[in-house]
């Protein structure tokens, strides 16, 4: 299985030198020590969303495309690193695409079609909350889908997506993956918080007791469709702060982006000679009320 796994975020205190790095990756790998802080969380959080602008300034000088696509197990955490990518850059050069199930016409088009449509012009980055490998995982374990229909899918996408990395898009494939008690866990909160409730789909509850089934599925997806110019990389997610960190560093260091220099903006001078005397006609325009 050729999938690669993103390095741990480091303490955010400790600053240990390369030749440490190197003796302790592998422990940290299979277990961060410690609980990571809401202070380090935030602090380090921060830092990487300052580096985001700065990809984001990166991305609309050159033109790039960059395609990132998302994928893992139900509650693995999709959505709380899709909002701490996007939370302070700006929604017109990072799109989010989460598309629904398919519609009757959706259906007659060809399968990757769909998705295709939603791709990055220059100066953009495009997240896929899910993707073209519902087709290789919840499509398949549902048996929404024919198996010699996935079996085509699974030859056929690593050659669209040299197709894509050729043609100049940086594609980033990361998978989220969360442990079976750590899924329960999460489960159970949304079935409980009336916040939470709106993340629960019927869908969600059908895949639960398939566990086995989206094992199978993902790796025989990561077998065939991981490869050197789009491999997979596995994001371990029982911890969700340091996921997020661990992605968002991740995604950062596929890019290859530089910071650009800005010139620094000054604000000119307001005319004091306007003969504007501003003055609310309170007939024509209701106030919000103050309630707070």
């Amino acid at each position: 299985m050729n999938v690669l796994a993103p390095e741990p975020f480091p303490s955010v205190k400790a600053k240990p030198s390369p030749a440490k790095v190197e003796k302790q990756e592998p422990k940290k790998a299979d277990k961060p020590e410690g609980k990571l802080s809401r202070k380090d969380y935030e602090k380090a959080l921060l830092k990487l969303q300052r580096e985001l602008c700065y990809l984001q300034d990166w991305v609309r000088e050159t033109g790039a495309r960059i395609v990132v696509v998302l994928e893992g197990r139900d509650t693995a955490g999709k959505g709380g690193l899709i909002k701490r990518l996007t939370e302070r850059v700006s929604p017109r050069t990072f799109r989010v695409v989460a598309l629904p199930a398919p519609t009757e016409r959706d259906r007659t088009k060809l399968y990757l079609q769909r998705y295709i449509e939603h791709f990055p012009a220059g100066g953009e980055v495009v997240i896929f909350d899910r993707s073209w490998y519902n087709r290789a995982g919840v499509e398949r374990v549902m048996g929404y889908t024919k198996e010699k229909d996935v079996d085509r899918f699974l030859e056929n996408v690593p050659k669209f997506e040299r197709w894509l990395v050729e043609s100049g898009i940086i594609l980033i494939k990361l998978w989220l993956e969360v442990g079976k008690k750590e899924q329960e866990r999460r489960f159970r909160q949304r079935i409980d918080d009336p916040l939470r409730q709106w993340k629960l789909s019927p869908m969600d509850i059908k895949s639960y007791s398939r566990w086995d089934d989206y094992s199978r599925a993902r790796d025989a997806m990561f077998d065939a469709t991981s490869h050197p110019l789009a491999p997979w990389y596995l994001l371990r997610s029982d911890d969700k702060k340091r996921a997020r960190l661990n992605g968002i560093k991740h995604i950062l260091s596929q890019t290859g982006y530089r910071k650009t220099k800005r010139e620094k903006v000054k604000l000119p001078k307001r005319s004091d000679r306007s003969s504007y005397k501003e003055k609310l006609n309170l007939h024509k325009v209701k106030l919000v009320r103050d309630a707070f």
